[in-house]
């Protein structure tokens, strides 16, 4: 008996096949209408998806855990389980139970993977976010350096590029691409907890040459670049690793772009993050600096824009021809309008191309070619009338135009509104195809005489409700009702029982099936033919498919700079200008992210200067806490991005130099995962801006030295400020409380003091926002402290023993002089307790809603005897 358990039956084999090739995939294994899951599988899907967990039959001896879910809406579980970090393998039959019954016996339908469907290797408009890229990201690290290459693709686009990068690069990279799914080679000395592993012969940079050589049909790869080892080893496995999921269905891959190191603004993870350029601290868009910019109205564009903030330009020429298509847009509003209004309307051009390259195009898709590149053609007509047109719309306009042969072909060949499934026809157009147009009549005769035919049986039969039905197992069939069926019983009624059923009897009949089977033939005749012209019409696009990207790629361009205008027309912001040297000089600044905050308040934001110049680069700002130091610094960091991006920047004013590395440390948190405490985070990050920040470089620093003791933190401090001063010699802002570095001005010629004013008034602290010369006149922590609600006992024990540091400091018992005899802190709490004021206590106990107006009235007097009584002689 345990042998006969021990052999799993035809079905479970071939599923343990095919989830050995599945290997840490999910398998979505076909039954019917259903993807069906078994075993552990079972178990992670059903706890992700919040479904059943159910069993069907055993495997030794023990029931076999079993979830599933139907076809038809496997996409959003699909979506789910990749968003959970599950990877899914799709097993589906690759024959009709029909072609498996032919075969003989109880064969088994065959079944094989045709897909993996991962993180990286989206394409689906339901599994993808519009508005962000999708990034596949593979790594390839050599041995025999520090070199590491990185190849990264968005396939639902196309976008390819490379790069080599150093070890203590990665980060940054990473953090700039987002990707969603990274795979490095077996063994590859890389910590990325989350990287998945591939085979290690993919990553052969040899075979890498011959690989890409082959996919974009060139004889060398000069024409893309030269391109280093590690960059081909890492393309090589991009490629490889696609070429599995798609089981031999290459997705359209643009030619890879090389980018260098210093091609755009380095921005460090921690940077990054600390900016929130495209997702906030807690991951999300809203509230980034995306957000707060982002008037695309195309997926395409603001996915252009992302790019654009996540790496800022290092070509003053480039970032020149972006200025002057942005200007363009914002000096005219018409114009603006215009081109914004005819994007809105425009499909996904590039992602559509992406799904048709992987085989998963639909007529739909090539219905959104045919209306984008239509339009894209009538772009091209009205800008290239305008008279004065910048050097980047002139390179943009030809990419516009040149598909006229295609648009026309779809345009013909489809109808208005292409559905998104082939299986029940009806996307060619009528008259397209004459032949094809003769089987749609031939069907529709059918179907008319068909319903002739319904006609003829009842007047012959008698049976007023006789009807003749269609479904997927009978076909065309008579249907009556079952108290009326005997006269068709009859051996001589011309009628042959098929089916009894609840109610209802089915018949066939020899005229009904004669013209079912010419509907059935023609109809399938003219499905093969739609679905011949479809394969056609996909070739036609694809060998076209360079050119098609190309026009994608330039309406996402337009869509960023006029959005960008957009932003700008609305704000009041400025177009930022370039100098050479060391300048940053900023008029009226303000925080884009902060002031629209503000604005939705109903309070209108405090803007600032900032002019930092080779003999003034170093500012040290000073003033109390919530004053406004953090968003003065990131503003100016803020805006030095947006305007090496290309975009307008929220000022009066912005004169600039160009800044090559962008540094932010502003506030910091513990990471416990890697074992570090805040403090430990702060330093390590700015032991990376120390050593990596040149002249060149923009620095804004928050409060160095916070996280450790008084004295070390001034002392860590102080030597920051000397280090960025006299070795770094960057642009920087150095916000701190601690007052005992101002005596570096005397010291440092380039550094000078500033602070963010506040006042108080009659016993309330007033935050003014605003930035002033010279130090900050005192502290306001116990201001603050008493706006933040602390209890008054714990503010008068401060009080005193703020009264006593700031007395002790000159003697030699330190900063802690003279504490051991001030009172006992429950004694002072005793005496505040103790101090009560009955004027207030009375207005306390006064319930207004309930007082009659002769009540008040009496409470006055009340009042102010208590108040008479109160005053001192």
């Amino acid at each position: 008996m345990s042998d006969k358990i021990a052999q799993p039956t035809p079905m479970m084999a071939q599923y343990f096949a095919l989830k050995a090739q599945a290997d840490d995939c999910l398998l979505f294994y076909r039954m019917g209408d259903f993807f069906e899951l078994f075993f552990d599988d079972a178990k992670a899907a059903a706890a992700t998806l919040d479904i059943a967990l159910t069993s069907r039959g055993e495997h030794d001896g023990a029931p076999i855990p079993m979830c599933g879910v139907p076809v038809h809406s496997a996409e959003s579980y699909l979506a789910r389980l990749i968003r959970a970090g599950h990877r899914v393998a799709i097993a589906e039959q690759t024959e009709s139970p029909a072609q498996a019954k032919a075969r003989g016996g109880k064969a088994l339908v065959n079944r094989a993977i045709v897909r993996y469907v991962t993180a990286g290797t989206l394409t689906e408009d339901t599994l993808l976010d519009a508005r962000s890229d999708n990034m596949l990201v593979a790594l390839a690290p050599l041995a025999s350096d520090d070199a590491i290459g990185l190849a990264a693709a968005d396939i639902s686009t196309g976008r390819f590029e490379t790069m080599t990068l150093r070890a203590a690069d990665l980060s940054a990279e990473l953090a700039r691409l987002r990707p969603s799914e990274t795979i490095m080679p077996e063994g590859a000395d890389i910590a990325l907890a989350d990287a998945h592993i591939f085979s290690r012969a993919a990553f052969s940079s040899a075979g890498a040459e011959t690989l890409l050589k082959r996919l974009f049909g060139v004889a060398t790869l000069d024409g893309f670049g030269q391109f280093s080892r590690a960059e081909l080893a890492a393309m090589g496995g991009l490629v490889t690793y696609l070429d599995h999921a798609g089981k031999g269905a290459l997705p359209f891959l643009a030619p890879p772009v090389r980018r260098t190191s210093d091609g755009h603004v380095a921005i460090d993870a921690a940077t990054r993050e600390s900016l929130e350029i495209t997702a906030t601290q807690a991951g999300t868009r809203a509230g980034s600096l995306l957000a707060a910019i982002d008037r695309t109205v195309s997926g395409a564009g603001a996915r252009l824009l992302a790019q654009d903030l996540s790496a800022p330009l290092m070509d003053e020429g480039a970032i020149g021809e972006r200025l002057d298509l942005v200007q363009l847009f914002h000096d005219s509003a018409a114009t603006r309008d215009h081109l914004r209004a005819a994007l809105r309307a425009l499909p996904d051009i590039g992602r559509a191309l992406g799904r048709i390259a992987m085989g998963r195009g639909s007529p739909r898709d090539l219905g959104a070619l045919r209306d984008g590149l239509n339009e894209a053609r009538m772009l091209r007509e009205k800008l290239g009338r305008m008279e004065a047109q910048p050097p980047l719309l002139r390179a943009l306009l030809p990419a516009l135009d040149g598909h006229g042969a295609l648009v026309d072909r779809l345009s013909r060949a489809l109808v208005p509104t292409p559905p998104t499934e082939t299986a029940s026809g009806g996307y060619i157009a009528d008259g397209y195809d004459a032949a094809l147009d003769e089987l749609r009549a031939m069907a529709g005769d059918g179907r008319r005489a068909i319903a002739a035919l319904e006609a003829q049986y009842r007047a012959q039969t008698g049976i007023a409700s006789l009807k003749i039905r269609h479904n997927g197992v009978l076909g065309y069939h008579v249907e009556v009702p079952a108290r009326a069926a005997d006269p068709l019983m009859q051996a001589d009624s011309g009628f042959t029982h098929r089916q009894t059923l609840a109610g209802v009897v089915r018949f066939n009949s020899i005229d009904l099936h004669e013209q079912a089977g010419r509907v059935a033939q023609a109809g399938a005749h003219a499905l093969a033919a739609e679905a011949a012209h479809l394969e056609e019409l996909i070739e036609m696009a694809l060998a076209d498919k360079a050119r098609i990207a190309g026009a994608a790629q330039a309406l996402a361009r337009l869509d960023v700079a006029a959005a960008l205008a957009e932003r700008a027309a609305e704000g009041g912001w400025t177009r930022p200008y370039f100098v050479p040297g060391q300048c940053l000089d900023i008029v009226g600044g303000r925080h884009p992210v902060v002031e629209d905050a503000l604005a939705r308040q109903g309070q209108a934001f405090v803007a600032n200067d900032c002019r930092l110049v080779a003999d003034d680069r170093l500012w040290l700002v000073t003033g109390p806490n919530m004053g406004g130091k953090s968003t003065f610094l990131r503003q100016n960091a803020l805006i030095v991005l947006l305007a090496q991006a290309g975009g307008f920047v929220p000022a009066q004013a912005a004169t600039l130099s160009l800044v090559d590395r962008l540094f932010s440390r502003v506030g910091a948190s513990d990471n416990l995962a890697r074992g570090r405490s805040t403090f430990m985070v702060e330093m390590v990050e700015t032991a990376a801006i120390l050593a990596q920040a040149t002249e060149r470089s923009f620095v804004i620093l928050d409060e160095v030295g916070r996280g450790t003791s008084t004295y070390d933190g001034l002392a860590l401090a102080w030597a920051v400020v000397e280090a960025v001063h006299e070795v770094n010699r960057c642009r920087c802002l150095f916000a701190t409380h601690y007052h005992e570095l101002t005596r570096l001005a005397e010291s440092l010629s380039a550094l000078s003091l500033h602070h963010v004013r506040a006042r108080e008034w009659k016993g309330d602290l007033v935050l003014l926002h605003e930035v002033s010369q010279g130090p900050a006149d005192r502290s306001y922590g116990l201001a603050v402290a008493r706006l933040a609600g602390l209890p008054p006992m714990v503010l008068k024990r401060a009080k005193d023993v703020l009264a006593r540091l700031e007395a002790g400091k000159a003697k030699t018992g330190g900063i802690a002089a003279g504490l051991d005899d001030l009172p006992l802190f429950a004694s002072v709490a005793a005496q505040v307790e103790q101090k009560v004021d009955p004027l207030r206590a009375a207005i306390d106990a006064i319930d207004a809603d309930l007082l009659s107006p002769r009540d008040a009235l009496d409470h006055i007097y009340r009042l102010k005897q208590l108040a008479a009584s109160e005053r001192p002689d």
